[in-house]
């Protein structure tokens, strides 16, 4: 188990988890300041995105490799990063038409974790290998593991498990890649920067 002074300096280090100096203030502005600023920081998004083309089109391709190959796509993530996985596997069948059991989301805690927060379950590695072992897990799969900080165990415990036994993997991570315990196969980099608010 990591020490607390360990996590914090690890925390430290990742531009997610800073304070971002254009809006250390956002407490005392207006409303249209307060939206004008999100608008600005959000519209730096796209120039982060268009620099990590390569690496989201190699995802893109083992994405519709697996799915002609009848293999099932897997979103793994913890808190926000869980929930927009899932939310996009949800969107597939009425978007596209897929079968709804072969995009699949995956997050810490199950559930229940949609709409309640629970502490602790991004932390537990054994449980992200138990969750993708109940789904039988193949290595005619794809798991995506999503962590806006790149540090959460839960999805690193899935790109592991899955790597060892020779599934593709792909990981988007909100920050450079520093040190990572994970080797994915893809590693989609999106350096957005500090949050509008600090830790939201």
């Amino acid at each position: 188990m990591q020490n607390y002074s360990d996590l914090i300096k690890q925390l430290g280090e990742l531009d997610t988890e800073k304070v971002n100096p254009r809006t250390i203030n956002i407490d005392k502005l207006s409303a249209t300041e307060i939206a004008t600023a999100i608008n600005y920081e959000d519209r730096k998004v796209a120039d982060v995105v268009a620099t990590a083309i390569s690496p989201i089109s190699q995802a893109a391709e083992i994405f519709a490799h697996t799915l002609k190959s009848n293999g099932r796509v897997f979103y793994v993530g913890a808190g926000t990063s869980g929930r927009l996985g899932v939310l996009d596997a949800a969107e597939c069948p009425p978007t596209f038409g897929s079968n709804p059991q072969q995009v699949i989301g995956v997050i810490a805690g199950g559930k229940e974790t949609l709409t309640l927060s629970k502490e602790g379950v991004e932390d537990d590695r054994t449980a992200a290998v138990n969750d993708l072992k109940e789904k039988n897990l193949s290595a005619n799969d794809f798991v995506i593991g999503i962590s806006a900080s790149r540090r959460t165990p839960y999805p690193i415990a899935a790109i592991e498990f899955a790597s060892s036994i020779g599934c593709p993997t792909a990981f988007i991570v909100c920050n450079t890649k520093g040190s990572l315990p994970a080797k994915p196969d893809i590693l989609i980099e999106l350096p957005v920067g500090p949050e509008v608010i600090t830790g939201s």
